[in-house]
């Protein structure tokens, strides 16, 4: 049969285009929608619709892939300002915003390894305006700072996670618990309890938040003023 009479074969698609980025960013978007228990390289390589085997040259498993997730997110975290108090202040807030965008980089955050080359990016920022703070100072008083942003951020995610588990928001879990609590106080042995929780102001995440930092950031003034 000659080559104008034979039928092609049939049309085979093309590889989909693939990169490291492509599949951070398609894990970082199943994460987003479903916590970090979503995220397998099977599930990435369908959402990118290709072979799970592809995604092998690109990282070498799970737990590669995760801390190129972590490293991305860093790209939102940046200091600014100008004075040591005002870096300070803009990396916590850049950081809980990451967080409150990502919830599962709660999870994350802290307890692996952060050297790549957004996370180092991130130091950068923070580093390059602390001039006015003595050099040994520098790691503790970061350290100190990421310590509580993360730990208070945490919270708010667990206090979300708790929410979405239960169906029960704060105005649910004080008509649940508080009849508890108000036997609780009337014995007499909590009174300090009873007299902040009766008399004190409650605040929003947002104002307990700026209010421990302010508090942490008064501590580091007052060590660095000595």
């Amino acid at each position: 049969m000659v080559v104008w009479e034979r039928p092609e074969p049939p049309s085979r698609p093309a590889l989909a285009p693939l990169s490291r980025e492509r599949i951070v960013q398609a894990a970082i978007r199943l994460a987003d929608a479903d916590g970090l228990d979503a995220v397998s390289l099977r599930k990435v390589a369908t959402a990118l619709d290709v072979g799970p085997m592809r995604l092998y040259g690109y990282i070498e498993g799970k737990e590669e892939l995760l801390d190129l997730m972590v490293d991305a997110t860093h790209a939102e975290i940046r200091a600014s300002g100008e004075g040591w108090r005002e870096v300070l202040r803009s990396h916590a807030e850049a950081m809980r915003r990451a967080v409150r965008r990502h919830e599962w980089l709660a999870d994350l955050l802290g307890g692996r390894p952060q050297l790549g080359p957004e996370a180092l990016a991130t130091s950068e920022s923070v580093m390059s305006g602390l001039d006015d703070i003595g050099v040994d100072e520098i790691m503790p008083l970061v350290s100190a700072i990421n310590a509580y942003t993360i730990g208070a951020v945490r919270r708010e995610i667990a206090e979300r996670r708790a929410e979405r588990a239960t169906g029960m928001d704060e105005k649910h879990w004080q008509a649940e618990l508080g009849p508890y609590l108000t036997r609780s106080f009337a014995t007499g042995k909590l009174p300090a309890l009873a007299k902040v929780v009766h008399d004190a102001v409650h605040l929003d995440a947002d104002e307990t938040f700026r209010i421990g930092l302010d508090c942490l950031l008064d501590g580091i003034e007052a060590r660095i003023s000595r």
